[in-house]
Order: C-alpha cells, then structure tokens, then sequence
C-alpha cells in the first residue's frame, strides 16, 4: 500500500512539473515535439503490424492453396 502512495504522488508530482513547464515557450515547444514523435512512433508500429499481417495472410493463402491440392 505504501508503494502505491508513492506512485500516486509521483504521478501527481509529474503533472503538477508538467503543466507548469507547459506555461513557458520552451515548455510548449519539447511537448509539441515529444507529441510528434510519439505519433511517428505509433504510426510506425502500426504500419509494421499491418506488413507483418499481409505477410502471415499471404503465407496463410500460400498454405490453404497447398492443402486443397
């Protein structure tokens, strides 16, 4: 329970820090930036998981093809 406590001051703490670091330009600029390459980073799991899904889907047909003969 104690740890718990911890982690939720801890988190309470990140966004207090946050959010004022939120108020100056310099602040407004790294979130913007982190936000970006957040989404890049996100879009580029996301488009490896669609490649990775053709892949198995192909060599999935590739085998109901070779059980039907």
């Amino acid at each position: 329970m104690k740890n718990f406590i911890w982690l939720v001051v801890g988190v309470a703490a990140g966004f207090v820090v946050a959010h004022e670091v939120n108020k100056s330009q310099q602040g407004k600029q790294f979130f913007t930036d982190l936000d970006a390459k957040a989404r890049e980073f996100g879009e580029a799991i996301s488009d490896g998981y669609r490649q990775r899904e053709a892949e198995l889907h192909a060599a999935l047909g590739d085998a109901d093809e070779a059980t039907a003969r």
